[in-house]
């Protein structure tokens, strides 16, 4: 059975730092980790999640801690629709073990599965129909843009030159037909060639850039007086989007050509975190999905 192991757990627990009385807003439920360890510290969660799996697992965590737990099956990007203020407010911009580790989700290539990729499989384009109708523009960026693959031209020939095939259907045949485009160079073992990709591909469906950038400033406002913001990522474009937002709410440059004077600068915010928190050594290695993890946070101060 797929178990879901929340990434910096105590990391974001002392961030946080739940407690009774306290309100905190999980954007991300996924498989609840988080959530569940601030509802064991006694405060009270509302959480979201566009998954429609992840409101059936969210029964379960409301049945454990009654009135104290709410789910809204919300995209993140429309988190404005959930009322209130918070002393917290959390968000994990990551897949899943639940969807990476069901074939059906088509979001991993270790088991052969439909290419769908989808967050809600209800709505929009899997990823087989991206891939076989997607502009040419469209897929330069998801896989150059978004995966950052160095290879992207051949990767790109191979995907419209497969066209019609039937190798974009499947998670294994798309797999092989990047590898096969960009081999892995000779040597050690590393990742798989296709995993740029897949990722880059994955954040396209799914507009996962657009809704980050979206839910930043609404996640930001949510926050009373001293609540803070943390967010998880685990991608190096959305990490660069999370820490450029914190250093505009903490009055800081937000890039070495960033020329506004020091006295114009609105200081919203303090910084937690000057650098991104990365997991241990040991969580590595007992969690080798969160090597790629990067957790930021600020704290809300008075308006000036």
């Amino acid at each position: 059975m797929t178990s879901h192991v929340p990434v910096l757990l105590e990391e974001c627990m002392t961030l946080l730092a739940p407690v009774e009385g306290r309100a905190y807003l999980d954007c991300t439920y996924g498989g609840g980790g988080h959530t569940e360890a601030m509802l064991v510290r006694g405060a009270s969660v509302d959480a979201m999640d566009r998954d429609p799996e992840a409101a059936a697992r969210a029964c379960a965590t409301s049945e454990r801690h009654p009135g104290r737990f709410r789910f809204h099956p919300e995209d993140f990007r429309h988190l404005d629709r959930v009322p209130g203020r918070y002393d917290g407010v959390l968000m994990d911009i990551g897949v899943s073990s639940y969807q990476l580790d069901v074939p059906e989700r088509g979001f991993a290539f270790r088991h052969d599965g439909p290419l769908d990729m989808r967050m809600d499989p209800a709505r929009g384009r899997t990823a087989a129909e991206f891939l076989e109708h997607g502009g040419r523009d469209e897929i330069v960026r998801a896989v150059r843009d978004y995966g950052e693959e160095p290879r992207w031209r051949r990767v790109v020939d191979a995907i419209l030159a497969a066209r019609g095939t039937g190798r974009l259907a499947r998670t294994v045949s798309f797999a092989a037909l990047v590898a096969e485009a960009a081999p892995p160079p000779p040597g050690p073992r590393g990742a798989h060639p296709a995993t740029r990709t897949f990722q880059g591909v994955r954040i396209a469906v799914n507009d996962e850039l657009g809704a980050l950038e979206q839910a930043l400033p609404s996640a930001f406002s949510k926050l009373g007086e001293g609540g803070v913001l943390a967010v998880i990522s685990f991608h190096s474009l959305e990490d660069r989007m999370v820490k450029r937002y914190m250093n505009v709410l903490a009055g800081r440059p937000v890039d070495r050509d960033d020329a506004t004077p020091q006295d114009e600068r609105v200081r919203r915010a303090e910084l937690l975190t000057r650098r991104a928190v990365k997991p241990s050594e040991e969580e590595q290695s007992r969690n080798p999905r969160s090597r790629s993890a990067r957790l930021r946070a600020v704290r809300r101060i008075p308006a000036p």
